[in-house]
C-alpha cells in the first residue's frame, strides 16, 4: 500500500521534524505497539512497526511536497486495511508537525 501525506514544508525543515519526531515514535504508540526506526539517508527511512503478532516492514519517502510510506499489508490483515492506513496517515502526518 502506498500512502502519500502532502505537506508544504521546506526540504530542510521537513528533514529535520522527520528526525525528531522519529525518535519519539515509539513513545508514542502507547505501549499498543512496538516502533523501530532507521535512516537510510536523508530523505529515506525505514520502520519497523510490531502490534497484536504481526511485524509491518515500511518505507518512509520525504519527498518535494509529501512524505510517502509504502507498508506490505499481509493477506490475513486485509480486511482491517482501511483502519491500518487511517492510522498511518494521522501518525506519519504527525511526523511532520
Amino acid at each position: 500500500m502506498r500512502i502519500a501525506i502532502p505537506h508544504s514544508l521546506d526540504r530542510d525543515e521537513a528533514r529535520r521534524r522527520l528526525r525528531e519526531k522519529a525518535a519519539q515514535a515509539a513513545a508514542k504508540a502507547d505501549g499498543m505497539a512496538t516502533v523501530s526506526t532507521a535512516f537510510t539517508d536523508d530523505d529515506h527511512m525505514v520502520m519497523t512497526v510490531s502490534a497484536m503478532g504481526y511485524t509491518l516492514d515500511c518505507g518512509v519517502e520525504l519527498a518535494e511536497k509529501e512524505l510517502v510510506v509504502e507498508v506490505d499489508i499481509p493477506a490475513s490483515l486485509g480486511f482491517a486495511k482501511r483502519m491500518i492506513e487511517g492510522v498511518i496517515r494521522e501518525k506519519s502526518g504527525k511526523l511532520l508537525t
